[in-house]
């Protein structure tokens, strides 16, 4: 074909034509041009006619060369580019772009005059005439609650739970829906349907729920019909909209769930009676044109198993945990009630729903008795695998119950494989945690009673999320409401956004942290400087907030932190336990902030001030190493997290220092067995921190664990969604005893991103994949791994393959795109546009010998590098239950005095097994004695 635009699109939305400026900046992918391919140019068509030309090689965000486009308007842009041979690509497909917000909003808020209870849910009605010949025709819906609308009676627009949470004290968001096709005729009837959603949510834990927002639903619609004559007409929700509470749905609430009691159903276009004049509440909200993609339904999954209980309840497995709800297709007596409840895992044949805390997530249908009917909650949502369907009547058939799977419809960029299939399974879990807690919001769980955005979890998670989907739009929404939050509470980011907790005000590390790291993350993987600019304020102001934090003292300190969050070793009714000292990780990221602040000022040419982050952030490092660090590298809090960031972050710049650390964080992983020993705050770094130092080995000891603690330790328990804990589901089968247990979060799921950078080798080198970084780090227990992206600049794609004693490296560069290419043991080299594939030799690195054959007075040490003697003496500690299994958590790996020394806690006869074990081993193989794990040097 050649080279051709295969993709354009205006401002950050590929989804819909709508946008919310009225100056769209203008992107477009050149796909299939050979290496020596370069852009000189391009050419952008407005509606067929205007021509404008555009010079240089930019081909994202580009300002849009025309006049303002206006309301109710439909423009056509199509775009071909030159290369500097001056070659012409066609013109690409032709595409709509309309203003997203209308010329004056002019609907006003309005609910029920008298709801008879709180949070009620209502229908409101408008009757239009339609006298003349209609060209065009615009719903615009915004509100306080979850509100879905219908033209005579059909649904319009694809959008669920629209229009989506916001800091609703000071925004809410307005969606434009094409109905042009739906305004014909003499007249048309409007109704809108309203639940409270977040809007009437109670928030808040240990009893203290409450009301944030307001107690009732509210809806704010306009319809703007454009007719053939040029005269325009608006219908906004006002006095004279009709109103009523007797809907079909007679309770919502997001985490009790919801009651339709079909028997109230109507054809509302059509009933005249019972209707009274809709309040107006006012000051309402600042309506704001939606830039990101909203909730839809991204799926239907059919159960994979259905079971009758001994209770004579249906039990439903989905085989796979999400956000969503359950679609029901049932026939019955009128007034037979159906109740579907929802859980994440079982205990034995019953849904395990503690975990949920009080959310009931519980849903009833009433049925009208008139044949089959379709029930469908609207105004709320669950996580869950699970269902448990009580009432059903007669015999189930298949297809007679569906899952409806909901996600802010983000378009997927990420995919990766490798010839693990404990690795690719931890990687879909990201994803579908990804998919559940992308939903309106970044939330930290879809399930229990929270659902909230509570930033620490999207503030180390954002670069998976950035590589896994098109988030940048979504996040820059949800930026917004954190600066709005921010703002209100004096410059200190909230531990959630929107802020429904009102916690007592004090900046935390990590969490605040989103204030830099999630801006940063989305510049990165978009390659738009706007997004910089627009956050720059709310980054200077977190910064300077920790600054008067600190006080008279350079250091951060004494504040309370919630530190690395969920460190395996915390108690399960302790969370924040950590063995990374709080104040060392607080500084470690105040550190980060100021780095990433000052390259933001550099990036938007605030040079002065990027000097300044510079300075502070210098004077940080010197006050940190002299706190924490020891001469020899050793840090006073002796962590896994407390090395990881030391090292990632850049605070440790003298190498022998760097050399002594890593070398002391190598030996605390071994001290833990190879095992997880890092929470929210250390996890996303730790196999960065290992392979930049150059202990590629160690970090497949950890990436490629399966016992508990590790990444893939769930999957081996059959997970499908990221656990909030390492240990959400315990060895013996049974729920993790803390109150805060989610199987369904994705912080721990950051890993993927350097699954796609380091593992598979492909990273960007500059914004939005401008530049390519290819240089993998080979598994030696794995024959290939390697992804897929859809950037920016193009299609990616890269990874490597073993194919006897070589690896074959394959790189695809996209058009816009060049490559820095590191291979092991070769030189760096640049590769252009097109599909690279170079052949080396695999080395693999030698053995380490053990010091002989491995036996109970080997040490630990030892052992712990011999895989198979590994095993055989925890199987046989494992002999002893929950003994056993504590002998394995709690041995120090990385001893070096004799094994059997170390047996205390377990029974007498505990050595002559493990002896015997060893002996077994060393009998079947004499020459045994080999490190866990190998990479490619």
């Amino acid at each position: 074909m050649g080279a051709h635009v295969a993709d354009l699109w205006a401002e950050g939305r590929r989804d819909s034509p709508f946008v919310a400026v009225p100056r769209p900046r203008l992107n477009w992918i050149v796909a299939e041009a050979d290496a020596a391919w370069t852009a000189r140019g391009a050419e952008i068509r407005l509606d067929g006619e205007d021509v404008a030309v555009h010079t240089g090689a930019d081909h994202l965000h580009v300002a849009w060369p025309f006049a303002d486009i206006l309301p109710e308007r439909k423009y056509r842009v199509a775009v071909r580019v030159q290369d500097i041979a001056g070659e012409w690509t066609p013109w690409s497909e032709e595409r709509l772009i309309s203003l997203g917000a209308p010329a004056t909003w002019d609907a006003a808020l309005v609910g029920l005059p008298n709801p008879g209870r709180t949070a009620q849910p209502f229908i409101a009605r408008r009757v239009v005439s339609v006298d003349e010949e209609v060209a065009a025709a615009t719903l615009y819906v915004s509100g306080l609650g979850a509100v879905r609308a219908f033209l005579d009676d059909a649904p319009v627009g694809d959008a669920v739970l629209a229009p989506g949470w916001t800091s609703y004290q000071e925004r809410m968001l307005l969606d434009a829906i094409d109905v042009t096709d739906r305004v014909q005729g003499d007249r048309v009837v409007l109704t809108l349907e309203a639940t409270g959603a977040w809007y009437t949510e109670e928030y808040g834990f240990d009893g203290d729920a409450r009301r944030v927002y307001g107690e009732q639903p509210l809806i704010a619609a306009q319809l703007v019909i454009t007719y053939t004559s040029g005269r325009i007409e608006a219908v906004a929700t006002g006095r004279d909209w009709d109103v009523r509470g007797d809907g079909a749905i007679t309770s919502s609430g997001l985490y009790a769930g919801e009651t339709i009691d079909a028997r109230r159903n109507r054809q509302w276009s059509r009933v005249e009676e019972g209707w009274a004049a809709a309040e107006v509440h006012c000051p309402a909200p600042r309506v704001v044109t939606r830039i990101s993609e909203p909730v839809r339904e991204v799926e239907v999954r059919r159960p994979v198993d259905v079971r009758r209980t001994a209770r004579g309840t249906l039990l439903l497995d989905f085989g796979q945990n999400f956000a969503g709800r359950l679609r029901l297709k049932v026939a019955g007596n009128a007034g037979h009630e159906i109740s579907v409840r929802h859980a994440e895992v079982l205990e034995g044949d019953e849904l395990a729903v503690r975990p949920l805390r009080r959310a009931e997530a519980h849903d009833r249908f009433v049925l009208a008795g008139n044949g089959e009917e379709t029930f469908e909650p609207f105004g709320t949502f669950h996580g869950f695998r699970y269902a448990e369907v009580t009432g059903w009547p007669g015999e189930f058939e298949e297809g007679a119950i569906e899952a409806v799977v909901l996600s802010s419809d983000m378009r997927r960029t990420g995919w990766f494989d490798s010839s693990d299939p404990l690795l690719n399974r931890l990687h879909e879990n990201v994803v579908w945690s990804t998919r559940s807690n992308f939903l309106s919001i970044p939330t930290d769980c879809p399930q229990r009673d929270e659902r909230m955005g509570w930033t620490g979890d999207v503030a180390v998670f954002a670069p998976t999320a950035l590589t896994l989907f098109d988030a940048a739009a979504f996040l820059s929404s949800w930026l917004d409401d954190l600066e709005i939050e921010q703002q209100r509470h004096g410059g200190i980011v909230p531990f959630v956004v929107p802020d429904v907790m009102g916690f007592p005000p004090g900046p935390a590390a990590g969490w605040g942290d989103a204030a830099t790291l999630v801006p940063s993350a989305a510049w990165w993987a978009s390659a738009d400087v706007e997004v910089l600019s627009r956050r720059y304020d709310s980054m200077r102001t977190w910064v300077e907030v920790l600054h008067g934090a600190a006080g008279n003292s350079v250091l951060w300190e004494g504040s309370t932190q919630f530190g690395d969050w969920l460190d395996p070793t915390a108690p399960p009714d302790a969370a924040g336990a950590a063995r990374a000292d709080r104040d060392l990780v607080a500084n470690a990221y105040r550190y980060r902030s100021l780095c990433l602040l000052a390259a933001a000022a550099e990036e938007l040419g605030k040079t002065d001030e990027a000097s300044r982050w510079r300075a502070d952030a210098s004077r940080l490092r010197d006050a940190f190493v002299r706190a924490y660090v020891t001469p020899d590298g050793r840090m006073l809090s002796d962590a896994p997290t407390a090395y990881v960031l030391a090292l990632r972050f850049g605070l440790l710049d003298d190498s022998e220092m760097r050399r002594a650390a890593v070398d002391r964080l190598v030996e605390c992983i071994r001290r833990d067995g190879y095992h997880i020993g890092t929470g929210f705050l250390g996890t996303p770094h730790l196999l960065d921190a290992l392979v930049d130092e150059g202990r590629p080995e160690v970090a497949e000891a950890l990436m490629m664990q399966t016992e508990n603690p590790s990444w893939l330790y769930p999957v081996t328990q059959g997970a499908t969604t990221v656990w909030e804990r390492w240990d959400s589901l315990l060895e013996d089968g049974s729920i993790n005893p803390g109150e805060m247990t989610s199987f369904n979060h994705y912080a721990f799921g950051a890993v993927v991103s350097w699954m796609y950078r380091r593992l598979a080798g492909v990273a960007a080198r500059r914004p939005g994949y401008a530049e390519i970084t290819f240089a993998p780090v080979p598994f030696h227990s794995l024959d290939h791994a390697r992804v897929r992206l859809e950037t920016p600049s193009g299609s990616v794609a890269g990874g490597w393959r073993r194919e006897g004693n070589d690896i074959v490296y394959l790189l695809d560069v996209p058009a816009h795109s060049r490559a820095v290419v590191n291979l092991p043991g070769g030189a760096e080299m640049m590769a252009g546009p097109g599909r690279h594939e170079w052949r080396r030799p695999s080395h693999t690195r030698a053995p380490r010998p053990s010091g002989g054959t491995i036996s109970l007075f080997s040490p630990a040490r030892d052992i712990v590098e011999d895989e198979q003697a590994y095993r055989a003496v925890v199987g046989a500690a494992g002999a002893y239950g929950e003994v056993g299994r504590l002998f394995r958590v709690r041995n120090d790996w990385s001893a070096r005095s004799p094994l059997a020394a170390q047996l205390w806690a377990l029974p007498p006869d505990a050595s002559g097994r493990i002896a015997a074990a060893l002996g077994a081993l060393a009998a079947d193989d004499p020459a045994a004695g080999h490190l866990q794990t190998a990479g490619e040097g």
